[in-house]
């Protein structure tokens, strides 16, 4: 893994050869954003299955719930984590069903798993070029666009979400420029986005956070597009924290607010955005940054790492089979049944 922590000072790549260090990886960031922590996820499962001395398919199903359990504790507002341990415990189950009861057969079953891991990370590539395939169409011709965090290739297997809308859009002639939102306390738009940006030549210029209404109103922004972490069946959207707070802008300014991500992102087992359970991360992320102390010693703070803007204020969701419109509960469930 490309150590996320580091960037944009050093590139570090990490190699973890066991499940509990790619649940460390996921819990402090060193990787992130819904799609790639679903594909580390599924990874982590066919490490942890490769290296277990279970000698017969109980003790097998045992070490399974075991590491399921340890990378399933790790983010809890990304939905694909969850989404890619589901479908690594189904191909679990499926391959284990089919082998003998002992050692020899569980073989198979450790084979089964890489394989399937190593299929959703080269999925996740191609649904995300599906995906800006699907949005560059609604990017304007020329203009500037408005990200917030990072939802590009760092944080998906390849390419990117959000900013594979962008890419593409740029790919297909468009001439596009990007603001980058610097996305407090973690400052995933100013150490990531506009690396990657950067890397692939795109212009991007970086602004804080509290600067976007300002470019709104001046007339400088032509479109917002942001990646998710979990969308409810009504469209409501969880995304980093400060994403709420855009899209209100977006709307009082009459600026298209576009959402991209797989339909692995989309939740339709939760009505709406209010059961979207929020991560809190530790305040000593809002009090300092690199070590250093940016308030006062003893001053409380809170980190609620992402908010929920409601699907209102959303243009549109773009996914890999297709743009949704309001009502989403329909639109959605449409894309589902294709």
């Amino acid at each position: 893994m490309l150590d996320q922590t580091r960037l944009p000072a050093e590139e570090i790549y990490r190699t973890y050869t066991g499940y509990r260090d790619v649940a460390e990886a996921i819990r402090s960031m060193v990787i992130r954003g819904a799609p790639a922590i679903g594909v580390a996820a599924a990874m982590g499962v066919a490490l942890g299955i490769n290296h277990s001395a279970a000698k017969d398919a109980a003790e097998l199903r045992a070490d399974f719930e075991r590491i399921a359990g340890t990378l399933s504790q790790t983010r809890p507002t990304a939905v694909n984590l969850f989404w890619a341990v589901k479908r690594m415990r189904g191909v679990f189950e499926k391959s284990l069903s089919h082998q003998p009861a002992g050692a020899p057969g569980l073989d198979a079953v450790r084979t089964a798993l890489v394989a399937e891991a190593q299929r959703i990370l080269a999925e996740d590539i191609a649904i995300n070029e599906a995906m800006g395939r699907q949005g560059a169409d609604l990017m304007p011709d020329a203009g500037t666009i408005l990200t917030h965090c990072n939802a590009g290739a760092l944080a998906t297997g390849g390419y990117g979400t959000a900013l594979g809308v962008i890419r593409a859009a740029v790919g297909s002639g468009k001439k596009l420029h990007v603001f980058a939102d610097e996305t407090r306390p973690f400052l995933q738009g100013a150490r990531l986005t506009a690396w990657e940006l950067a890397k692939d030549h795109i212009p991007v210029t970086l602004i804080t956070d509290n600067m976007a209404g300002h470019f709104m109103k001046q007339g400088e922004i032509r479109a917002v597009v942001v990646g998710a972490d979990r969308i409810a069946a009504n469209g409501d959207t969880a995304n980093k924290i400060g994403t709420y707070s855009v899209a209100v802008l977006a709307h009082e300014n009459g600026i298209p607010f576009y959402v991209a991500a797989p339909l692995s992102t989309i939740d339709m087992s939760l009505a709406s955005g209010e059961q979207i359970p929020i991560e809190e991360r530790s305040a000593a992320e809002v009090t300092h940054l690199a070590g250093v102390a940016l308030a006062p010693q003893g001053v409380p703070a809170r980190h609620p790492a992402f908010d929920v803007t409601p699907y209102r204020y959303i243009t549109a969701i773009i996914t890999e089979r297709g743009v949704a419109r309001a009502p989403y509960t329909d639109s959605l469930r449409r894309l589902f049944a294709e």
